[in-house]
């Protein structure tokens, strides 16, 4: 298996720290309002990275954090009445029951800012200690100028960065040593949650959160971190500086990095106003073909959100969804092929979880079935394929006796040309939620 990791940019071996195990941490949400479909991509792509991990043996131990203290949670609860606490909650009960409907496999935990402030504290103290931080004014920064490679992550160097900020005269600023500098932790403001540190009364930085969840979680190196394209700099830079200035290791051995989603050519974000959440689209949209849509482009690309896309994604789950319906476990099947089917489809996926490639080859796989191929080896690979995409299909596995006399009534219509009859069947049976297909194989249903 090959990885492209952001930091080296190139495609790597993907070698993990112990044999058949991997150590894998995903930036989450902050909790304020609901997801847009551009955090539900991030989800979805990783959950694909997941998925296909497990399908190769691989087990998994996957982390992916909340962060429910920051200026935004503040502000909403007070707007709402309601404590931080009240108020970050309603949005995890929302995330969930998001993610769930689009089928993400739960992770192995999803830890809290709040429950880790302790582990925070002492995490920062270590690097005060060590003179890679200071304390201003009861705010705690990290010294930028001590870091080695500072923002390689994102292919930026320091001496550009801090060119771009050597005109900031903003009152943050002012309590620095450099403008580069980033707060691990903020002094308590009037009626803002706070907790005590050595320090002062405060709240940790957004940066220092996702280090202290994965080393107290994970270790102090881990397989993959992973994230939108969007926390390369300044989120995972910052990560990887602060983590290997406290620990002395390399933080993490690959990060990976999805695409955005777009609409009309621009970044779907809450700052720009264009987003769309999955709580309101997931009210006019199958959460099946939301899914589809996000899971099925490689997840470095962008993707664009438009109502032709999700067309084309409800039109290529049906097809698939229909040879599903009818494969014959019964049926004998050229298992060579099965086997070629599946060895190219782990060949593109093993290239960096080329999921468009290998959706190539499924399609094929799904013309193969259509033809009359199947069996159990065959419907054990397309329930593979399917677990790893997030689809699952519920069919009804038997008609009542009236809709099952209609179907036949039709055939017969059809056989002596009393095409009047047959489009009248099968009107009445659309009506009733039933769609029938006339293929060479005969005739297939399904309930819309």
């Amino acid at each position: 298996m090959k990885i492209y990791n952001t930091y080296s940019r190139q495609l790597e071996d993907f070698q993990p720290i112990e044999p058949g195990k991997v150590k894998m941490y995903v930036c989450g949400p902050t909790v304020y309002n609901y997801i847009h479909v551009g955090n539900a991509r991030s989800v979805v792509a990783f959950d694909l990275v997941r998925k296909y991990l497990e399908f190769r043996g691989f087990e998994v131990q996957y982390i992916s954090n909340f962060t429910d203290v920051d200026d935004k949670i503040i502000n909403g609860a007070k707007a709402a009445n309601m404590t931080t606490t009240d108020f970050s909650e309603r949005y995890i009960a929302a995330f969930y029951e998001d993610t769930d409907a689009l089928n993400v496999k739960r992770a192995s935990q999803n830890p809290k800012a709040t429950e880790f402030i302790e582990a925070m504290i002492e995490f920062i103290q270590e690097l005060v200690d060590k003179e890679f931080a200071y304390v201003s004014q009861g705010d705690v920064y990290f010294r930028v100028s001590k870091s080695k490679d500072y923002a390689k992550l994102a292919n930026k160097n320091l001496a550009d960065l801090l060119a771009g900020a050597s005109g900031r005269t903003d009152e943050e600023t002012k309590l620095k040593e450099s403008p580069a500098d980033f707060a691990l932790w903020k002094s308590a403001k009037a009626d803002e949650v706070s907790w005590q540190a050595p320090w002062g009364a405060g709240r940790p930085g957004w940066h220092i959160e996702c280090s202290v969840m994965s080393t107290s979680l994970l270790g102090e190196t881990i397989d993959i971190h992973g994230g939108g394209a969007d926390l390369e700099f300044p989120h995972h830079t910052n990560e990887i500086a602060q983590s290997e200035a406290k620990t002395g290791q390399k933080f993490v051995n690959y990060w990976m990095h999805n695409g955005f989603v777009n609409v009309d050519g621009e970044k779907m974000s809450k700052s720009l106003g264009n987003f769309t959440t999955v709580h309101e689209l997931l009210q006019v949209v199958n959460p099946q073909i939301l899914r589809f849509f996000l899971a099925t482009t490689h997840y470095r690309r962008p993707v664009n959100f438009t109502d032709d896309a999700l067309t084309e994604a409800e039109n290529n789950i049906k097809k698939i969804e229909n040879a599903y319906r009818h494969l014959d476990e019964q049926a004998e099947s050229n298992l060579s092929a099965l086997t070629t089917f599946r060895n190219d489809f782990v060949a593109a996926m093993n290239e960096d979880f080329n999921i468009a490639n290998g959706m190539t080859v499924f399609y094929d796989f799904v013309s193969w079935v259509n033809k009359g191929n199947g069996g159990p080896e065959v419907k054990e690979f397309f329930d593979q394929v399917l677990e790893i995409l997030g689809i699952k299909f519920k069919f009804e596995q038997s008609l009542d006796s009236e809709i099952e006399a209609m179907i036949e009534a039709r055939q017969l219509a059809r056989e002596v040309r009393d095409f009047a009859k047959s489009d009248e069947i099968r009107d009445a049976l659309k009506a009733q939620g039933i769609v029938l297909e006339d293929t060479k194989d005969g005739v297939r249903w399904h309930r819309e």
